[in-house]
């Protein structure tokens, strides 16, 4: 009963003072340890039992498996396999999930001809737990499989077919079959919406996000912290901060990771003074922060020049709240010390951290050297990159263009010249926006779309009141050798230039304008940007690979320090 309300000192106090305990106390126990997360307390009940049965092997596996004690849960597994007890529909529930939080699909796979031979494929727990594995794995087609083949697809089916395609970054699939789910009869819950509100995130769509926070709301799931910190993400995403905010200050009942969503949508969007606030007022609630909440203060502090700051909070992290930096934490501060021009610094901390390295926080390090043009270190980190991966374009790119600003055109052509020979091929320049629930892509120089034509003399238009307010195209940020003209062509042409352009054409005066872009906002569309957003008195939002930039009254909010 103790263990039942949550009372673990008086349950503890009465399992020591019973003269003989059987296994249905002491399962009783390990599962309250569990609960209670104290998993050491649990293994010492379990350690010290003479006789188990099948639920005493299911609790100790479940609670290693719920703390990500994965191999253990395996081992445990393959401990109780030995001893005779053989593996029940809950005991393959936890170990196939414990399988997923690994990643091993070896070990799945075992687990799978298990289940075929135990005749559990029938079951829907096991057969949901199953296709987890396999699409928390990255074998989205054997997770597909298991759920066709499954008698009846209940919610936990969807949930686990919805969930895998977001994970695999199958934004647009997460939409189709959450649509799917719902036409066939079934209701969404709060684990559906999280992962139908993540991948609008991905794909910017407010009119599909607000659509489906209004589904959150009749469904009664708006109270969910979990749904709100996904809502709380998706408008940040989707460019409307206010709405995030609001999201935040509506929640009647608030948690860490709700916090965390707030300062990073905060720090994403340049407001890093107010994600600084923001985790002051968590810590005077007395929420711990975690080691989420602290790379979002250290992504807010890189994107407006806080250094001093930030390196505060990550010794804070370290020494207050005894977190152990992740790679994550690292590449933060590498980013914090390179956009203020401490390189040697940066690279220091890169070769001495004492976790391994990946090809990010190297590249982070090479947009630095990039900015603050050191070509010597520029040489030198790509090596590190193309190392880890000969086909990244990414060294490539960014060394090309160290050479084109300094107009070293040799170095230029024997970049690409690698390129070629390597097969190494450069990800193109992809912008989108919204217009009345449908998205319109735009690429560089594009002609497909089907008001091409229109917008280039919209975009002729525009450029030549542009140059009459002192507009001059930036032909420095074009890393091609030809002339000027050519240039200023291909500079007019970018893709963010031709999604704003059509924005100014189908929507009406006031109304803000979103557009998504997969790279870096270049320099030249970065004072391009201003000015149209004086001349046509419009809010223009972009969302780049990096951060957003909020272009009001001929300003940007990242005051060009991006």
């Amino acid at each position: 009963m103790y263990s039942k309300i949550g009372q673990l000192q008086t349950a503890v106090t009465l399992f020591g003072l019973m003269p003989s305990r059987n296994i249905m106390s002491c399962n009783i126990m390990i599962n309250t340890y569990v609960r209670s997360g104290d998993l050491e307390g649990a293994r010492k009940v379990f350690d010290g039992m003479t006789k188990r049965n099948i639920a005493t092997w299911n609790a100790m596996v479940a609670g290693l498996v719920q703390f990500e004690f994965n191999e253990e849960g395996l081992s445990l597994l393959s401990e109780m396999h030995q001893v005779g007890f053989l593996p029940d529909e809950f005991t393959l529930g936890s170990v196939l999930r414990g399988c997923a939080g690994l990643r091993g699909l070896d070990a799945g796979r075992q687990i799978h001809c298990y289940v075929m031979k135990g005749g559990f494929e029938l079951d829907l727990v096991v057969g949901s737990s199953l296709a987890h594995m396999y699409m928390k794995s990255g074998s989205l087609v054997e997770g597909e499989k298991v759920i066709r083949l499954m008698p009846i697809r209940n919610v936990i089916g969807w949930n686990t077919l919805i969930a895998g395609k977001a994970q695999n970054g199958l934004a647009e699939d997460v939409l189709d079959q959450y649509n799917l789910m719902r036409m066939v009869g079934f209701r969404p819950d709060k684990i559906t919406f999280v992962s139908v509100i993540s991948s609008c995130s991905e794909l910017a769509t407010l009119g599909q996000g607000q659509q489906i926070h209004a589904e959150v709301v009749k469904a009664g799931a708006s109270l969910d912290v979990g749904v709100i910190s996904s809502l709380i993400s998706m408008y940040s995403r989707c460019g409307c901060l206010d709405d995030s905010m609001k999201a935040f200050l509506e929640c009647e009942y608030s948690d860490v990771v709700l916090w965390s969503s707030m300062i990073a949508a905060y720090g994403f969007h340049g407001k890093g003074e107010e994600a600084i606030n923001l985790f002051e007022q968590m810590e005077q609630k007395e929420f711990e922060a975690n080691d989420v909440t602290f790379v979002s203060l250290l992504y807010a502090c890189s994107h407006c020049g806080l250094k001093e700051k930030g390196m505060e909070f990550f010794d804070l992290m370290v020494k207050k709240y005894r977190l152990k930096p992740r790679l994550e934490h690292y590449t933060c501060v590498v980013d914090l010390l390179g956009r203020c021009g401490c390189l040697d610094e940066a690279e220091a901390l890169i070769r001495n951290m004492p976790v391994k390295t990946d090809t990010i926080i190297w590249k982070t390090l090479l947009s630095a050297c990039k900015i603050h043009k050191s070509t010597d270190m520029a040489g030198r980190i790509a090596e590190e990159v193309l190392k880890l991966n000969p086909q990244d374009a990414a060294p490539y790119v960014l060394l090309s263009n160290i050479h084109a600003s300094a107009k070293r055109w040799q170095g230029v052509s024997e970049l690409r010249e690698a390129m070629r020979e390597r097969n190494v091929k450069k990800e193109p320049g992809v912008s989108w926006l919204e217009i009345k629930n449908q998205v319109h892509q735009f690429t560089m120089g594009d002609k497909s779309h089907p008001s091409s034509m229109e917008i280039d003399l919209y975009l002729e238009e525009l450029t030549s009141e542009m140059k009459l307010r002192g507009y001059v195209p930036d032909t420095g940020a074009d890393m091609h050798d030809m002339d000027n003209e050519e240039k200023e062509y291909n500079l007019k042409h970018h893709s963010e230039k031709l999604a704003i352009a059509f924005a100014l054409m189908n929507t009406p005066a006031g109304v803000p304008i979103r557009v998504m872009k997969n790279l870096r906002v270049c320099s030249d569309c970065h004072v391009a940007i201003k000015y149209i957003s004086e001349i046509k008195n419009r809010e223009i939002i972009v969302r780049d690979a990096s951060r957003f930039h909020h272009f009001r009254n001929g300003k940007c909010s990242c005051g060009d320090y991006w």
